[in-house]
């Protein structure tokens, strides 16, 4: 595997999820792997579970870990084509990003959407670049659309606790005072589809996700139809992704918030969410804080599914 981004990219989900279990068993197993190899984690946003699962699963695969805070202690970078580079950008990416794999074996990334430009967002320069450019094996560890680390252990985490062969997962819009990227839903979307659950989607209208990723889910604008007999309900803000409202915040109706009375509506389901959260917006505490909450085993997981990941790209070196 020379680039980790979409679903497809990782093939036959039952063959990944088999494989995650038993590295699950047995983190330590494969460290031959990456013995004298170099993972370099590229930061150009904040991060706390993707920064440790991320570096966490590549020590456990014996490599040495390199972290790079592009905003922090590095020359600052300027992304596009054909600027006048007489401002504040030191260097540009088109450089950088080779000499940065001269350095390593393996590259995470982590760039988010800026909301800019719709087009920009969507068609992944950076990450694109990087896959470009680099002349080594990428992964994303969240970029402008997808955040495929994430979406992998929450698959991890519903196959571990389903009590059914396909069970009823239900996503829902919650509100958020900022206006929050496509990237979580957009992946948990795509990987959902993949899987042949009954995956349903609930936002209010005008917030639906790009159908791209959301091809073969039910939507609807009803979040109390949706969690009728949900098994999981996972709770994700994001912006809006239709234009002219691209990245806008264009609702913020509290009546969305994950709470008891609505899991009440489920068949005594799990919540999921991908964290960080904010609590009593997105979701009540004694919702987040309940027996039937798995936000700390899907973050767990993170660990996991970051190690599935890496470890297939070792091998295909």
């Amino acid at each position: 595997m020379k680039c980790f981004q979409h679903v497809a990219d990782i093939g036959d989900l039952k063959a990944a999820l088999d494989e995650a279990l038993e590295v699950k068993k047995n983190r330590f197993a494969y460290q031959h792997l990456g013995k004298n190899k170099t993972l370099l984690m590229v930061f150009f946003n904040s991060s706390l579970r993707t920064r440790l699962s991320t570096q966490k699963a590549a020590m456990n695969l014996g490599m040495n870990v390199i972290v790079l805070d592009v905003n922090q202690g590095a020359w600052k970078l300027e992304t596009e084509r054909g600027v006048v580079m007489d401002g504040d950008k030191s260097e540009h990416l088109l450089e950088a990003i080779p000499v940065m794999g001269c350095y390593c074996d393996l590259i995470g990334v982590r760039s988010f959407a800026r909301f800019n430009d719709k087009q920009e967002d969507y068609e992944e320069r950076i990450f694109e670049q990087f896959k470009q450019y680099s002349g080594r094996p990428v992964f994303a560890m969240e970029t402008a659309t997808v955040h495929p680390l994430q979406a992998f252990a929450d698959l991890i985490t519903i196959e571990e606790h389903k009590t059914c062969p396909r069970p009823k997962v239900v996503m829902t819009w919650a509100p958020h005072c900022k206006p929050l990227p496509q990237a979580v839903p957009n992946s948990f979307s795509e990987w959902m589809c993949a899987t042949g659950y009954d995956f349903v989607i609930a936002c209010p209208e005008g917030m639906e996700l790009d159908e791209r990723f959301t091809h073969g889910a039910t939507i609807t604008h009803n979040q109390d139809e949706a969690l009728q007999g949900a098994d999981f309900v996972y709770a994700k803000n994001w912006s809006a992704y239709r234009d002219p409202n691209y990245g806008k915040i264009i609702n913020r109706d509290m009546s969305w918030t994950v709470s008891a009375q609505k899991m009440a509506l489920t068949r005594n389901a799990h919540f999921m969410h991908c964290l960080p959260v904010r609590r009593n917006l997105v979701v009540t505490d004694d919702v987040i804080e309940s027996p039937r909450s798995l936000v700390i085993p899907e973050a767990a997981n993170r660990e996991i599914s970051a190690e599935v990941v890496i470890k297939r790209m070792l091998e295909s070196m």
